[in-house]
């Protein structure tokens, strides 16, 4: 028989470590150390991989004495299995970066849970008597919020109560702290509320969106806000001037949005990766980015410290682009709709996961970004 009929591995196989889930993959989170990845699915389970691998891309590199040409072998073994964590039934987790290592796991019992990044369970970190609903842990100030959908509530370090608010954010579905830990930004249905982290919790600002939120990001300066919208579009907040900018128009819901490394914002939602200046009127600074196709992009991820993003499709497909630019790399050619991507706080490791249940990391050798 013809050998030669054997399919050539991609370079999502020679990169990446796979493994199945039983259910969709919701969500993707790399501990501070960056020595571990959390996996959340919709069947109530957390998944836990080491970032770390004794068979890495770069140990796997050859290069031809002739020409100098690289290769990358293909892995001998399969990758180590993944350490599951049954937290409940019915909804993905919500988890969040606790410490310098290690995850918080907000639970539908009101539980709010310590998992080390081997998947150990520690002592229960608060219980908040009703399901959790939002939760954000800020790395500077060591605080954590969390919020049942009505009262939100702020802890210290030792899960000490800081401040309360039970009437500011009913309905809250997102909370997420500024960079700098001066502020906390919460979505309450179509309102984006900010909150300043001084002596005592206050509300700073106000902000009525055009439509329920999709989720919230700061940039890198804690100066602006953006949410994607449910009506396909997204809202810019520009937090010391009050002033919001919102882009409509797009075909579906933007529930992926990242500010990139120099500032610019990219997002999900549209036939392309969508992407902006970094001042003005971010509608007029439109940045033409990869390929414009006939399958939806449906989350996103900007690289921590070059200009890079990387864009999951409908189909599967995985590229990774420079913002700006129309050059693209493959990363996966195909698979189950793309849910979840993260970058590695170093940018070497992009998570990935899928609406079949895939999860995967991928590493990148130095030499690929040259």
């Amino acid at each position: 028989m013809n050998q030669q009929s054997r399919q050539n591995p991609t370079l999502f196989d020679l990169l990446g470590r796979c493994w199945q889930r039983p259910a969709p993959i919701a969500g993707v989170s790399f501990d501070r150390q960056g020595s571990s990845v959390a996996f959340t699915a919709l069947d109530g389970t957390l998944a836990l991989a080491p970032v770390a691998e004794a068979e890495g891309p770069e140990s796997r590199i050859r290069v031809s004495g002739d020409l100098g040409q690289m290769r990358i072998l293909p892995r001998a073994r399969p990758p180590a299995p993944l350490t599951a964590v049954s937290v409940q039934e019915g909804r993905a987790p919500l988890v969040v970066a606790f410490r310098e290592s290690g995850f918080l796991v907000g639970t539908d019992d009101g539980t709010v849970r310590r998992i080390s990044a081997q998947g150990e369970r520690g002592e229960d970190f608060f219980r908040l008597g009703r399901s959790v609903r939002a939760l954000d842990h800020a790395a500077q100030s060591g605080m954590t919020a969390l919020s049942d959908g009505d009262d939100l509530c702020v802890l210290d370090q030792k899960a000490n109560l800081v401040g309360r608010l039970p009437t500011a954010l009913p309905d809250t579905t997102a909370l997420k702290f500024s960079p700098d830990g001066r502020y906390l930004a919460g979505v309450s249905g179509e309102s984006l509320v900010i909150l300043a982290l001084h002596e005592e919790l206050s509300v700073q600002r106000v902000v009525t969106l055009p439509s329920p939120a999709a989720g919230l990001h700061w940039n890198g300066q804690s100066d602006r806000i953006a949410c994607g919208l449910e009506i396909g579009g997204l809202s810019i907040v520009d937090v010391p001037r009050g002033r919001t900018d919102t882009i409509l128009d797009f075909p579906a819901p933007v529930r992926g949005v990242a500010w990139g490394a120099a500032g610019q914002l990219v997002a999900s939602g549209a036939y392309r990766i969508a992407a902006w200046g970094t001042s003005g009127d971010a509608g007029s600074q439109a940045l033409l980015t990869g390929h414009t196709g006939l399958i939806l992009v449906e989350a996103v991820a900007s690289h921590p410290t070059r200009n890079l993003v990387a864009a999951g499709y409908a189909d599967g497909r995985i590229v990774v682009a420079r913002i700006g630019g129309r050059d693209e790399l493959f990363v996966r050619p195909f698979g189950g709709t793309v849910t979840a991507l993260a970058w590695s706080a170093d940018g070497r490791h992009l998570a990935m996961g899928d609406a079949d249940g895939h999860a995967a990391l991928v590493t990148f050798p130095p030499q690929l970004f040259k």
